[in-house]
């Protein structure tokens, strides 16, 4: 499957940005997606995860109440809603595809190129 990741750009602090996340197709090989992002000098981080066909969802900590991951099957697009966002949430967000959204958080099948998402404070 293909990844293409597209939504990034520069907003002020407790601003909102929406990233999209288009597949090539949807298989139950990789029926989860998920969101990764990596800040300079550090490593890759996971994000959230959706599950297309069950809905079910799962996110890190650092972004529980503020991210929603949601899936449009129809047009084959996860999102990623982006909201009161700080500048610790400035990085490059990377989606993903996987068996589940629980392995995809180690184990990833395919990866999209990024999109920086830069928080001015």
């Amino acid at each position: 499957v293909q990844l293409q990741a597209s939504g990034g750009g520069l907003v002020q602090a407790g601003g909102s940005l929406r990233l999209s996340c288009a597949a090539s197709e949807r298989t139950f090989s990789n029926v989860a997606r998920a969101w990764f992002r990596q800040a300079p000098g550090k490593e890759r981080e996971f994000v959230a995860a959706i599950n297309w066909s069950s809905g079910s969802t799962v996110y890190a900590d650092s972004v529980k109440g503020r991210f929603t991951i949601s899936t449009d099957n129809a047009k084959n697009t996860v999102y990623l809603q982006m909201n009161s966002l700080k500048p610790e949430d400035t990085a490059v967000y990377y989606c993903a595809a996987g068996r589940s959204i629980f392995g995809i958080r180690t184990s990833p099948n395919c990866w999209g190129h990024g999109t920086q998402v830069t928080v001015s404070s």
